[in-house]
């Protein structure tokens, strides 16, 4: 089948980034959000990130106009009918998930592809949920998703042949690099990342280093760009708790338990870049 229009439930950071580089690849893209002001949200964000590109010169003020005009905010989930590929992006939440791909299952044309952007909660669940396990994978692109090349793609225990293929396809057509991981939890990229943040945090509680010691060390002894905790923040305590909780249930490891600073700083609000405070105050 040919793509021509992508949907895009979610405009939150990762969905307006997901839509934007669908937007500028040449599709159109139909963005859903249940709420008007983060569609609004949503789309100056976009114009901001694209009129950086202007500015430094790597992209044309025509083609940014022309990528704005692809793109088409919506609040109705029925609006995704006429999708021929959809991208999930909501709350990274297991029940919230497969309750969306469900109704996605049933307003989506038979052969749309339907793919999660999450982290590291089961692809075979969310496609089960689907009632089109064949059809359904993840996609999980990295934060900023307009910078950054990588893009993971899950296969489930159902996933066809044919689907992952459309999705490396894809991939290739938005110009990102696509690396396949199987169904386990946290995939490859958050089942080896989040263990070595957790262990940075476990550093700090211990006394053994301040942040700024341990991400030096990171970043001039192991040439990271930038360290474990600024990445922490970056990601959002919350989410980096979250993603430890499924690793821990998913494999019953205790080497994946939260550190218990990582939990009482989320319970306290402080989670990273987004509230203004966490390892570090922006």
């Amino acid at each position: 089948m040919t793509i021509k229009t992508i949907g895009v439930v979610g405009a939150g950071t990762m969905g307006s980034g997901i839509a934007q580089v669908f937007a500028q690849a040449g599709f159109s893209v139909r963005l859903i959000d249940v709420s008007e002001p983060m569609l609004d949200r949503a789309r100056a964000t976009v114009e901001r990130s694209l009129t950086r590109f202007v500015d430094k010169g790597t992209l044309s003020a025509e083609d940014r106009d022309q990528t704005l005009g692809r793109l088409r905010p919506a609040t109705a989930l029925d609006d995704l009918a006429a999708a021929d590929y959809i991208v999930e992006a909501i709350v990274e939440d297991a029940a919230a998930k497969g309750a969306l791909f469900t109704s996605l299952g049933a307003i989506a044309g038979p052969e749309v592809v339907l793919a999660s952007n999450t982290s590291s909660i089961s692809i075979t669940l969310l496609g089960a949920a689907s009632g089109r396990p064949e059809r359904v994978l993840g996609m999980h692109f990295m934060n900023p998703v307009p910078i950054m090349t990588l893009v993971e793609l899950v296969r489930g225990q159902a996933t066809s042949n044919q689907s992952m293929q459309i999705a490396f396809d894809l991939c290739a057509a938005l110009g990102k690099t696509a690396v396949e991981a199987a169904d386990y939890p946290g995939f490859i990229s958050n089942r080896v990342l989040m263990p070595m943040i957790n262990e940075a945090i476990y550093a700090v509680m211990e006394g053994v280093g301040t942040p700024e010691a341990i991400d030096t060390v990171m970043k001039l002894g192991m040439n990271h760009p930038m360290g474990p905790l600024t990445l922490a923040d970056f990601i959002g305590l919350d989410v980096c708790l979250s993603i430890l909780n499924v690793l821990q249930d998913g494999f019953g490891d205790p080497k994946f338990r939260p550190c218990p600073l990582l939990r009482r700083m989320v319970a306290a609000g402080h989670l990273g870049r987004k509230t203004g405070r966490g390892f570090y105050t922006y």
